[in-house]
């Protein structure tokens, strides 16, 4: 399985490590943040989705939650 680096705060800009702290600050794993960080352009718009769909503004968080975890099971990703 191929794995992707994951950028350090020192190769983040500005927004991006803004986003990455707030992420650790609240206890969160900023990997995907991290990952994504290495094609900024879909960075900002997965970001732009998955904010609000987090916050239940878009999608009830209660399901992305559960399509998380069946598709991490599905990938024998135990998170």
């Amino acid at each position: 399985m191929s794995r992707i680096t994951l950028k350090q705060d020192h190769e983040l800009d500005e927004a991006t490590l803004k986003n990455v702290k707030a992420i650790e600050a609240a206890g969160g794993d900023s990997s995907l943040a991290r990952g994504l960080a290495h094609c900024q352009p879909f960075f900002n718009d997965y970001f732009k989705f998955y904010g609000p769909a987090r916050q239940g503004r878009s999608i009830d968080e209660a399901l992305i939650e559960l399509v998380r975890l069946k598709v991490a099971r599905a990938n024998n990703c135990f998170t």
